[in-house]
Order: structure tokens, then C-alpha cells, then sequence
């Protein structure tokens, strides 16, 4: 039995997906909570939102994520980075997932990965859960419901948790698997209950397309300012490193908080909906993404909570740091209903040092902003995860390794050409330690770091002060109103300074050994600032 709305001409049957159980088309988010709440795999919270646990994964699984190796494709991938699966394993990973689809119910959303129509791509999500079905639903865009009666993809996305992978077989991994096939306009997901893979398989997916329609795909967050779209801001970042929660400026309009594309026309969203970490999230400082946890629909996913009242822990992580809320994008108030802006003027390069060296802003040459582009450098801190007792760097290069299927170097030259093109200003700002290392030192306070993107983006910092960073070579203001100097220079916030010149050496060392990797693919003017 097949109920929704759905184009005539283009049912799962018609795709060669054939024997299922019960499939549902198109539903909106009351019906899918229906269905979900019906299938025990969640709970109605407060406000109507839904919650969930993930199981075994509570995260990204990059090591199961496979490209499938044909011949369009070979001589573009960046294979050092995607592990390759043969077009054999995946024929017969597809067959061996229809086979275990037959007789189970699915629900298909046919939605949109762009907000540009001039670079958009249908795509398929046929989802075993009900609750993945909301997700997606939330996280790509949605046509316009008579749209759906004429609706192709581009690309389908089948995700079905209890379909294990078998390595031996198809040739991937692991039991769970992530594939991507660019001839066949497939991507299988199989073995893990995230969510974060149905959005990011996409993200993927048009990081490989665009680059070759001149676009420059990103994993970063934007906004704009109030009733000036050319006052474009874009913030990269890794996660932890406060890409959605600085972009959720009251003072600014909402782009969106993760996946961008920078075109010749300007700036435009990937997506229709934001996917914030709830981890320490509290009313006073970031109360509209709050706000989102507690209205109808938002996913909640592996947040603790209390079975009687479904009052949420925002501070209890025994199932997972990565807790997470996913909403439509019009949940916060400050939104872009085109979710497309102007060619940024301000590029900002978060960072999240817990070595407690880098300064809380410095202003960054072309040549320095793509250094610092393909070097990808933030931290993970002790306690994240078992065996580390001290800080140990990520470089992550283009801040968005896991979901970069060309080589760094294409993108990192995309964003050159286009900051040259239209003189966008380039910061490095850090999120992380001040006043010493992890453990030692203390969290770089929010509102420094709210003024200085403040003055950054209102442009009163172009005529300040600046002094010469001697480790990094980028230019760091003397001083900025609002926020005290002491914290512009990271040597004095520490009380050991003989202690910091160390902890420096040590840093801009890993920057030096890691950046060896890129020497052969750049131009001299990258080659004449990489650092060490």
C-alpha cells in the first residue's frame, strides 16, 4: 500500500525498488510523528518535539564512508581521503539491500539541497524510520507540496539501520557503511541509526558537483546584516568551535548554520534547517536555539531527560557529547525566508586552541587566509575521549575533511580566485583557551569574542592597531573597545610566560609537519607563508 503525495510517474517501483511493505509519501511532520510515536522509536517531549536515541553510533562513522571507484570519477577523488569500493560491491551491496527492504514499510521525502534553484539538486530520502523521515525533512528543503506531483531526483538516498553490510562482500569496512555511487546516482546507508549521515551524504554530494559550476562548496554557517545582504558574513568551522552559535547573531539575519555554496550570484544556503549541538545550551546565552527544543517537530536527539516531566539535561552527557537538536530553519525568528545573501565580506576562520596560543582575533592575507583554509586546525581537549590526557590538535583541512571528495587543493584555489574577486576581509578567531593551555588556562569568554566579530563585521577594526604576531605572522589588534587587551596578546594572559613560548614552539611545529603534505599542490605565495 502505497499513501501521500507523490509524482505518478516517479513511485519507488518505478526505480526498480520493488516488494516493500507499506510506503508513505511525502508526509508532514504530524503524520511522521504519528508513524514514529507508533513504531516506539521515540518519545513526544515538551512542546511536541521528539526524542530519541541513536544506539551504537552517536556520531559520524567517516571510516565507513566509501566512494564507488568508475571511471568518471577516478582521476577526481581525492582517494587518500575516500576509501574506494569497487562498482561490483556495490552492485551487489544494493541487491542485498532491496533484499532486506522486501516487506518492510518506508518513507520516501523527495526535497531540495540548495537554495539557489540555479544550482539545486532533487534528492530522493527513502528512510526505514519514520523519525529519519522528520530529520530530513527538516535539514534539506522542502518544495512547495503541488511541486511534488512532478517531482525527479537527481539522486536517492536509501538509509536502512538494520541492513548490515558484509565487508567480505560488498568490500567496504565495516557492518556499517556509507556508499556513494556518482554513476548510478545512489547512496546506500546501512548499520547506524545517526541521523547526521542522511544530511552530510548530501553535503558530499554536492561538494563533488559544484566545484566544476564554479562554485565554492562550504561547511561553514552565514549571515548578513539587517536589510543588507551584501553584508555577508561566512564563519568555517569544526565542530565545538561555535560556527552556529556565533552566526545566531540577534543583530544579523540567518543564512543558515553549516553548508553553504558561494557562487558568482552570491551566497545560498544547502539547507532548510539548522542541526545544533544542545551540549551546555541555556536560555541567557543562545535562547533562540533553545527555544527550538521545546516546539513542535524538532528532533532531540541522545539528550537525557526526565521520563515524567520530559524536562531535558542540557548537561548530561552519559549518552554522548555530540547531543543534538534538529529544526526547520523558520524556528529561529532572525531567519532568512530566501536563505541567500551577498558575496561575503567578512570570511571568519574559527578555531577552538586549547593550547591557549592563538589570540582571540587576527586579520589574515589572501595567502594566509587559504594556509589556514587547508591547514584546518582546531582541538580536541582531555576527557573527549579515552586516552587523551592532553590537548591534541585536528587539523581538518578546509575545516570539513570527512565530507571533501576532491582534493583540498581544488577548493582551497575556488576560495583564492573568489576572494580575490571580490575582496572579502579574512579572520582567524579562536574559541578556545586563553590564559594557558587546557586545565590550566580558561575558556575565551563569549561576549570578547561576540564584540570582536562585532567590530570585525561593522568594519571600525580596519583602521585599528595592529602588531605582528611572532609565531603565525598575521596581524593582531593592539586593542579593540569592550574587550580587555591583555586578552588580544596571548603571552601576557599567562602567568608562565617562558611556559607559553613553549607551548607556542610545540604548536606552530604541528602546523609545520602537517602543512608538508600540501607543498607540492600550491603556489609560491602559500608556500612563502606557511609557517616553521
Amino acid at each position: 500500500m502505497t499513501s501521500g503525495r507523490v509524482n505518478p510517474q516517479f513511485r519507488l517501483e518505478d526505480q526498480g525498488i520493488e516488494g516493500l511493505g507499506n510506503v508513505y509519501y511525502n508526509f508532514m511532520e504530524p503524520a511522521l510523528i504519528e508513524e514514529a510515536l507508533k513504531r516506539g522509536e521515540g518519545t513526544l517531549g515538551k512542546g511536541g518535539a521528539f526524542l530519541v536515541t541513536t544506539g551504537k553510533f552517536t556520531g559520524r562513522s567517516p571510516k565507513d564512508k566509501h566512494v564507488v571507484k568508475t571511471d568518471s570519477v577516478a582521476d577526481t577523488i581525492w582517494w587518500e581521503n575516500n576509501a574506494a569500493m569497487s562498482p561490483e560491491g556495490f552492485d551487489a551491496l544494493y541487491e542485498d539491500m532491496l533484499a532486506h527492504m522486501k516487506g518492510r514499510d518506508y518513507f520516501v521525502q523527495d526535497l531540495v539541497g540548495g537554495a539557489d534553484p540555479s544550482y539545486s539538486i532533487n534528492v530522493r530520502m527513502v528512510t526505514e524510520l519514520a523519525w529519519h523521515n522528520l530529520f530530513i525533512r527538516h535539514l534539506l528543503r522542502r518544495p512547495d507540496h503541488e511541486d511534488l506531483d512532478e517531482f525527479t531526483a537527481d539522486f536517492t538516498v536509501i538509509n536502512c539501520p538494520s541492513f548490515q553490510a558484509d565487508p567480505t562482500k560488498h568490500g567496504c569496512r565495516s557492518e556499517t557503511v556509507i556508499a556513494l555511487n556518482f554513476d548510478r546516482k545512489l547512496i546506500l546507508i546501512g548499520g547506524t541509526e545517526y541521523a547526521g549521515e542522511n544530511k552530510k551524504s548530501v553535503f558530499t554530494l554536492l561538494n563533488y558537483m559544484l566545484p566544476d559550476k564554479g562554485v565554492m562548496p562550504m561547511h561553514c554557517s552565514a549571515n548578513h546584516a539587517v536589510g543588507n545582504p551584501v553584508d555577508t558574513a561566512v564563519f568555517f568551522g569544526l565542530s565545538g568551535t561555535g560556527k552556529t552559535t556565533l552566526s545566531a547573531d540577534p543583530s544579523r539575519i540567518l543564512i543558515g548554520d553549516d553548508e553553504h555554496g558561494w557562487s558568482d550570484r552570491g551566497t545560498f544556503n544547502f539547507e532548510g534547517g539548522c542541526y545544533a549541538k544542545t551540549i551546555n545550551l541555556n536560555a541567557e546565552a543562545e535562547p533562540e536555539i533553545y527555544a527550538t527544543t521545546s516546539k513542535f517537530g524538532t528532533v532531540i536527539e541522545n539528550m537525557i531527560f526526565d521520563p515524567e516531566t520530559k524536562e531535558l539535561d542540557f548537561n548530561d552527557d552519559s549518552l554522548t557529547a555530540n547531543m543534538r537538536c534538529a529544526y526547520p530553519l523558520e524556528y529561529i525568528s532572525n531567519a532568512s525566508s530566501s536563505a541567500l545573501g551577498g558575496h561575503p565580506k567578512n570570511i571568519i576562520m574559527l578555531t577552538c586552541d586549547a593550547f591557549g596560543v592563538l589570540p582571540p582575533i587576527a586579520r589574515l592575507t589572501p595567502a594566509q587566509a587559504m594556509y589556514h583554509f587547508l591547514s584546518g586546525f582546531t582541538s580536541k581537549v582531555a576527557g573527549t575521549e579515552r586516552g587523551v590526557t592532553e590537548p591534541q590538535p585536528t587539523f581538518s583541512t578546509c575545516f570539513g575533511a570527512p565530507f571533501m571528495p576532491r582534493r583540498p587543493e581544488a577548493y582551497g584555489n575556488l576560495l583564492r580566485d573568489k576572494i580575490a574577486q571580490h575582496g572579502a576581509t579574512c579572520w582567524l578567531v579562536n574559541t578556545g583557551w586563553t590564559g594557558g593551555a587546557y586545565g590550566v588556562g580558561s575558556r575565551m569568554p563569549i561576549k570578547a569574542t561576540r564584540a570582536l566579530l562585532t567590530a570585525a563585521l561593522e568594519g571600525s577594526l580596519t583602521d585599528a592597531e595592529f602588531r605582528k604576531d611572532a609565531n603565525f605572522g598575521f596581524d593582531v589588534p593592539v586593542s579593540v573597545p569592550g574587550v580587555p587587551e591583555v586578552l588580544l596578546d596571548p603571552r601576557r594572559t599567562w602567568d608562565d610566560q617562558a611556559a607559553f613560548d613553549k607551548q607556542a614552539e610545540k604548536l606552530v611545529q604541528m602546523f609545520a609537519e602537517n602543512f608538508e603534505q600540501y607543498l607540492p599542490f600550491i603556489d609560491e605565495d602559500i608556500k612563502a607563508v606557511a609557517i616553521g
